[in-house]
């Protein structure tokens, strides 16, 4: 009995050692992650600071390979956020993105014939392969842009047809709302008038009031009347309701 016990003891000992081992090792693949995703990011936004002050500040064949990667590098990340952002949303982007993915191939091969050019020290050379690289910079950006501004234009298709359905289901409840004439009207009564009453337009009747509301002596508590918190406010447009004047 005390064998089993033991047994049981080490085995829960060595479940907890693993599972702490494993947690460990998770938190420090994520954060290895982290710093990765930190040291990319901060690299890629000194490169595109570089390039923009080569591409303004250089003249000649320099400053156009700065040019070339930094319109290639812009397009490309755009492209590629706008993509990832909407394929959650709309499925039919996926196989947009997997094109992308395909072109990313060919800009990632351009972006390092570029780099390796910026360090080739014939600039004679380098000039005549200039408009073969503008050329081909010019077809991949074209593509990329092409496949963003279609997902652009469909989103905006979407959400225009949602904005025109909502738009008429709102028409349907407004008027709706203004049907205010009942169904049942007392034979006799004038057009255009409530049943039981001289006032026209179908207006309904008011709800009967009780003289005994709020009374303490009718055998009843004293009513709360409390107003919508002000500071629970569903959208940045609503307004804080104003409390009630007994003036």
């Amino acid at each position: 009995m005390e064998a089993a016990i033991i047994t049981i003891m080490a085995l829960l000992f060595l479940s907890f050692v693993a599972l702490g081992v494993f947690v460990t090792v998770k938190a420090a693949k994520a954060a290895k992650r982290g710093v990765d995703r930190t040291l990319n990011q901060a690299r890629r936004t000194v490169e595109d600071t570089t390039l923009r002050a080569k591409s303004f500040g250089q003249t000649g064949v320099a400053g156009e390979l700065a040019r070339l990667r930094l319109s290639l590098r812009t397009s490309m990340r755009a492209t590629q956020e706008a993509l990832q952002a909407g394929v959650g949303e709309d499925a039919s982007l996926k196989e947009s993105l997997d094109l992308f993915h395909r072109l990313s191939g060919h800009g990632l091969e351009l972006d390092e014939d570029l780099k390796r050019l910026e360090r080739e020290p014939d600039r004679a050379y380098v000039s005549g392969q200039l408009p073969e690289l503008a050329a081909r910079t010019e077809r991949i950006t074209g593509s990329a842009d092409a496949l963003r501004r279609a997902a652009r234009d469909r989103a905006l298709r979407f959400a225009e047809d949602d904005l025109s359905a909502l738009s008429a289901q709102i028409d349907v409840e407004a008027g709706a709302l203004r049907h205010w004439t009942g169904p049942e009207t007392t034979q006799g009564s004038a057009p255009g008038t409530a049943a039981g009453t001289g006032e026209g337009w179908g207006r309904p009747a008011a709800p009967p009031e009780h003289s005994d509301r709020g009374n303490p002596a009718a055998g009843g508590e004293p009513s709360a009347i409390t107003g919508p918190d002000p500071r629970r406010t569903g959208y940045p447009w609503e307004k804080s309701a104003r409390p009630e004047t007994t003036t």
